[in-house]
């Protein structure tokens, strides 16, 4: 009996033993495969984003695609209606419709596309800038207008994750083109410079000046938020689309080129001395 005993907790310990040697080696195996994982997403990141949130943001971009469509195909509301009808000005035009689409836009919602030819960009652009609204693409900062209304409209966008709509921004040069396309008009813009400013410096991206501007707005280096690249662009044209293009009588609005500047340009507030140029207007030039 003793022996049987024994031997029967020698078969137990044994099979505790086997369990234990295959329970480590599959935990192994996993910690192995988590690593190697961990280790293609870094290499994936640094070659060219992080795929995951890229997933997701592909996901959210195509929702966006369809909510643009339907932004796209609405007819103004009977009050819209009744103001363009006393409007005859191109501009005016596309004025009121970009204040009336900010202003019935929710955080987050599909408001336009941006298209840079030069870095093969082309994205759903959403109102906002806080973090679930740059998660789905590129925001328009609350404090800058609508593409449309004289001034300064300032767009962040992610360069590492999130599709990485911005990564490449730090290529453009003097001359590049930046295409935005809202539901009332297709604006484009010519690449006048760039700068590189601390993260505090939001004056640097949504301030005025003599013209009417485009600002592109992301971390920089790449996987740091140490500072902020900034792309500046000059409106060189507008083409009217949708509700902006009939005008009352039926006559259709042409093209403007090199709309005149904003009436509030001369206001500026002051930026820190180390970082205001010398000419407010002119920015360092960019390498052709």
């Amino acid at each position: 009996m003793p022996e049987l005993l024994y031997t029967f907790r020698s078969r137990r310990g044994w099979r505790h033993a086997r369990w234990q040697r295959r329970a480590l080696r599959a935990l192994a195996v996993a910690l192995i495969g988590l690593g190697a994982l961990a280790l293609l997403d870094g290499v994936v990141t640094l070659a060219w984003q992080e795929p995951v949130s890229a997933l997701y943001a592909e996901i959210r971009q195509e929702h966006l695609n369809g909510a643009l469509r339907t932004v796209e195909r609405a007819a103004p509301t009977p009050l819209e209606r009744r103001t363009l009808a006393s409007i005859p000005d191109e501009q005016a035009r596309i004025t009121f419709l970009a204040r009336e689409l900010e202003r019935h836009a929710r955080e987050g919602s599909a408001v336009g596309r941006i298209v840079i030819p030069s870095i093969g960009a082309s994205f759903v652009v959403v109102k906002g800038t806080n973090t679930g609204d740059l998660q789905g693409g590129p925001g328009i900062f609350p404090e800058t207008g609508f593409p449309g209304v004289p001034g300064t409209t300032a767009i962040a966008g992610h360069r590492t994750t999130y599709l990485a709509p911005f990564r490449h921004i730090d290529a453009l040069r003097r001359g590049n083109r930046i295409l935005l396309n809202m539901p009332y008009a297709h604006l484009t813009y010519a690449v006048v410079g760039q700068r590189i400013v601390a993260p505090t410096n939001v004056e640097a991206a949504v301030g005025k000046v003599g013209y009417t501007r485009l600002v592109l707005s992301a971390c920089t280096p790449l996987f740091s938020a140490e500072k902020r690249i900034l792309v500046y662009g000059r409106l060189t044209r507008i083409v009217p689309v949708g509700a902006a293009r009939q005008l009352p009588g039926g006559a259709l609005a042409q093209p403007i080129a090199s709309p005149p500047a904003p009436a509030e340009a001369t206001v500026r507030p002051s930026l820190p001395a180390v970082l205001e140029p010398l000419q407010p207007h002119l920015l360092a030039p960019l390498n052709q």
